[in-house]
């Protein structure tokens, strides 16, 4: 699956690591290529912080993790100003959110009006206090996690926030072999500890400005959009995808190619990304969700009835 040799190095320096989850590391490498962001909902205990730290150590990021609460203050993520008595001024002391990779571990135990705080960041890349407008560095990558089962004190993401994230996937268990080798790993030693970056930030931001060069075929184009709509007149959805989530598809498309060593995105890049860019942006209707149909089972659905673009040339 990965054929860039930059990005092979990373992700098989996170594999020191996290273990058998080769699929869900370049995922996220994929979503930091294409300045989006990460939403996991898994249970406790499955690699989740250490994937998200072993690829910040990876590219020699500045890591920071927000351990979300119902008592977190948006101030507490942003940041806050702070008066000096020594120089009779204002300094402005820098939030956690100010950092390249920031972990924001379980999201949905805070209050609303503190996951709002996230809204700006996610989107624009920067955060707003005290009337001023601050950017956040480059590259800015949020890695945001959630527990399925435990509900009680939980606030529910709201759907303008799900749809900043640009992709929504699970870790899952190891295997039997998996875990065996897990244990082997840490025995005497974390391995987190041992690991050193193999790429820099400067090299992450050219792939980015690289990532935006992979030619997207106006057939391509009309392909995702065909393939949102579908979303928007399902019989198992009450409300569809935005035009968000076929910007998010494109996006993800261009990063998968890039990671791929092509210049061009396929139909094939589209309808592997489809279910982890689509899945967290549609709402099922009560019939559906009686039922116990997932999104998941729906974008594929959707996938297999949606023609394939087909082209005699598939670069320029």
């Amino acid at each position: 699956m990965v054929k860039h040799p930059l990005i092979n190095k990373v992700v098989e320096n996170v594999e020191k690591v996290v273990v058998g989850k080769r699929k869900e590391v370049t995922l996220s490498l994929i979503a930091m290529l294409s300045g989006g962001h990460v939403l996991l909902e898994d249970v406790p205990g499955v690699g989740k912080t250490m994937m998200v730290r072993a690829i910040a150590k990876s590219i020699g990021a500045n890591f920071k993790r927000i351990q979300f609460t119902p008592d977190l203050l948006p101030s507490d993520v942003t940041g806050v100003s702070v008066y000096d008595q020594k120089t009779m001024e204002f300094k402005f002391r820098p939030g956690p959110i100010m950092a390249n990779v920031v972990l924001a571990d379980e999201i949905n135990r805070t209050s609303p009006k503190t996951q709002a705080a996230l809204l700006e960041a996610l989107e624009e890349a920067s955060v707003t206090t005290d009337g001023e407008t601050r950017q956040l560095e480059k590259p800015f990558f949020v890695m945001a996690t959630q527990n399925p089962i435990e509900y009680g004190g939980t606030y529910p993401l709201p759907e303008a926030q799900l749809d900043r994230f640009l992709f929504k996937f699970k870790i899952g268990y190891p295997s039997h072999q998996e875990e065996m080798e897990v244990l082997n790993r840490v025995e005497k030693q974390h391995p987190i500890e041992q690991i050193d970056a193999v790429l820099s930030l400067e090299d992450l931001l050219d792939m980015q400005r690289e990532v935006t060069e992979v030619y997207v075929d106006e057939s391509i184009k009309s392909y995702i959009i065909s393939i949102v709509n579908e979303t928007r007149d399902h019989n198992s959805v009450y409300l569809g995808a935005s035009p968000r989530g076929s910007i998010a598809l494109m996006k993800a498309a261009q990063s998968l190619a890039y990671v791929q060593g092509r210049e061009y995105v396929i139909p094939d890049d589209i309808k592997f990304l489809a279910p982890y860019a689509l899945g967290h942006r549609i709402i099922l209707n009560s019939d559906s969700k009686f039922a116990n149909v997932s999104t998941k089972v729906v974008v594929n659905e959707i996938i297999q009835r949606v023609k394939i673009p087909v082209r005699k040339e598939a670069v320029r």
